[in-house]
Parts: C-alpha cells; structure tokens; sequence
C-alpha cells in the first residue's frame, strides 16, 4: 500500500539541486551536488546519497541512502520499499541497491503527488539527512552561505555579511544567471571561483535560458525480484534458535597447553573469596569477544578499572582458543570454565548455544562471524545451522506479474 507524502514539487527540487550543484562546481566541487543525463545527484562521501530524476508526463522519482540513518533497511519487520511501486520507476537500479541494502527510500510523483510505500512516519528513512538542503528554499539558502563560508573561508562572517550572502543566494535560487553567481561567489578572495564551470553545469540541468532539463526514460518492472522477508534481527534470531537446539558433536579434548594452565592461574588469583573459586565465561570468535559473570566473577584491581580486567582476561582467552585451534574441527565459540584452589571444570562449546550463557533475545554472535568460523572447518565437522548463515536465507523471490 502506498500513501501520499507532501513535499515540493520536483521542479522545485530540481531547481534548488542543480543550483547547489552548479554553485559548488564553481568552486572546484563537482561530485558532491552534481547533474547527469541520468538526474541529479549528491553524495557526502561518507556512503550517503540522494538521487533525483525527472521523466515525461510531469513523473520524477526520488531515491536515496543514508547508512546511519535509513531505519527501514533493517526494520523490524521489513519494509518492502518497492511494493507496488509504479512500473516505470527505474527498477534496474532500485533493485540493486534494495538487494545490497542500499536503498533507504523511494518516492515518485505521479498525477502530481508524492508517493511512497507506506511505513510508520517515526521510522526514519534518511531522506531528510541526504536530500535536507532541497526540501525547503530555507535550507538551500543555508546551503549556499555554507558554500561560501565553509567550503570558500570566507572573512568576515558577520551578522551583516551573513545577511548580505543570504540574499545572494535567495537571487540565485529565484532566476540563476552569471551575475547572481558572481554576487555570492565572487566575494570570495582565498578560494578559487570559476563561473564558467558553476554555468555549465546549470546549463546541463536546464536552469539556463535555451537549455532543456535531462528526462530519465522510463523503467520496466521485472518479472521477479529478490526482497527480504527477514529483518537482520529476525535472521539473527533464526540462527541463535538454531544454536540453542544444535547438539554438541564429539570431538577429542585438546591437548593440555600452557595457555590453560595460565588462565587457571591467573583466574585462582582473581578469586573475589581470596579462595581460588572463579568463574570464567565467554563467547569468542575472530574478531569479537564477549564476558558474562558466573558464581564467582573475577576480581577487578582499583587500579585498573573494569576494562583493564577485561582487556588482560581477552588476551589469556584469545591466547588459549588460539592454542587449543584445531584445522579440522575449529575452534570453540563458548567457553565455561570454573576454578577451585586445587582444581578445576572446564566445558567448550564449538557447535552449539549453551544454557549458561544467558540469550537477552537482542544481542548474540555476529552471523559474518559465525560463518567464518564454521567454514574453516572441514565439512564433516560443521554445525545444521551452517546454512542459515548464508545471507540468501533472509531474502525471496517475489513474482511482480510481468
């Protein structure tokens, strides 16, 4: 289902876009805000983008991503941005990024509304972090007093001076021309200004008498697309289930190692009863290791902090995984083990979720991570939820009826 959304109008839009983008490109930025055959663009540099494309009939499509923003890649449950989007969306490319999880929103003008895919107003889509600077005259104005007082150093930023360049941009935006370029950028006496670039460029967004607007051609929806029919939370869940149901597979006890006897040691003198009774449990892969506090948490030193305990015992842990590494059946995910003054129990887990390490529901081993570690195990030795690691579990087919 889609509903109406109320934003200006796309030559609205496109004026302020490509006005940006001319203005920036005057100052030697020309990949920033810029115009192509294929619409108009900005891109932050930082994986942040917005897309605008005009097409016949009065139609434009806007589309972009914001990689801390954009809510509904990973919402919870997913949010198809495509459902029943118009076939003459430029599919090819929604496609792509949708399947990459690129894509944070998607809206077309048709019989002169904005429309999107229905999602609650609260989850953010990231259109206001990418395509903020055009959605009012506002804010390209502020844009443009930016251009010359961040990106250009202009002095003397003065209340007066910053009145006088907020004018300048307001003649801008209202009827681009040379003049009213030269009126806000030629101010500008650290930075070098080429009018010739800023004028090309509005001339190939249309902004210039004689000059026509690049209209997209329309897409073609195809027969079948991949969509998520689970959110990165839902697949989380789908695995850690499965952990949690997995039996543990025989495997012959590693071999005793110096490794161990140092974290037995180090764990009796950390004894929070001066007893040699500690607990140690931990989950640890590759790249990430996590602690929960057993019967008989470590004892933290006032002079080192929680952290300074945390980062002495993750050294004698990836120490011990390392040495008790196997190239056949891998290495232990889960580790428990409890110290007395005399003696000790130690359980490992490599295949499966125990019931002593507390599942909050939210929060577990990264899938990436689990998958490079079951993969490095010969195929006899790999866990039944191996293949829910494999990203293709979260997404299906969805027939368009083309």
């Amino acid at each position: 289902m889609s509903i109406t959304v109320d934003l200006p109008e796309p030559a609205e839009l496109w004026r302020r876009w490509a006005t940006l983008a001319a203005a920036l490109s005057a100052l030697g930025y020309a990949d920033v805000w810029s115009v192509a055959k294929s619409g108009v663009h900005h891109d932050d540099g930082g994986g942040n983008w917005a897309h605008l494309a005009q097409l016949d009939g009065g139609r434009a499509v806007l589309y972009g991503y914001d990689h801390e923003y954009s809510a509904t890649v990973d919402a919870d449950p997913p949010v198809d941005l495509l459902a029943g989007a118009p076939s003459w969306l430029p599919w090819d490319e929604l496609v792509a990024y949708a399947s990459d999880d690129q894509l944070g929103y998607v809206l077309w003008h048709d019989d002169g509304k904005w429309h999107r895919v229905a999602y609650p107003d609260s989850l953010d889509d990231g259109l206001s972090s990418t395509a903020g600077p055009v959605l009012t005259e506002r804010a390209a104005r502020d844009e443009l007093a930016e251009f010359v007082f961040e990106w250009g150093e202009h002095e003397p930023d003065t209340p007066a001076e910053r009145a006088d360049v907020d004018a300048a941009a307001a003649r801008l935006l209202q009827s681009f021309g040379v003049e009213p370029l030269r009126e806000l950028l030629g101010r500008l006496t650290g930075q070098e200004v080429d009018l010739r670039v800023g004028l090309a460029v509005a001339t190939r967004a249309g902004l210039t008498g004689g000059s026509v607007r690049p209209i997209q051609a329309a897409g073609a929806r195809p027969a079948l697309r991949k969509i998520r029919k689970l959110s990165d939370t839902e697949h989380d869940r789908l695995v850690w289930a499965a952990m949690r149901h997995e039996p543990e597979r025989t495997r012959p006890a590693p071999v005793g190692t110096g490794e161990l006897g140092a974290i037995v040691t180090w764990l009796r003198a950390r004894s929070p009863y001066a007893d040699g009774r500690c607990s140690l449990l931990v989950y640890a892969d590759e790249s990430s290791l996590a602690a929960h506090r057993g019967d008989h948490p470590p004892l933290e030193k006032d002079d080192e902090g929680r952290f300074g305990t945390f980062r002495e015992l993750s050294d004698l842990v990836r120490r011990l995984r390392a040495a008790e590494a196997d190239d056949a059946y891998g290495r232990w995910l889960f580790l428990h083990l409890e110290t007395t003054a005399t003696g000790y129990t130690l359980e490992r887990r490599y295949d499966s979720w125990p019931d002593w390490w507390t599942d909050n529901g939210i929060s577990g081993p990264w899938r990436g991570n689990l998958r490079a570690e079951v993969e490095s195990r010969a195929e006899r030795w790999r866990p039944g939820w191996t293949h829910l690691l494999d990203p293709e579990v979260a997404y299906r087919p969805a027939d368009e009826g083309v």
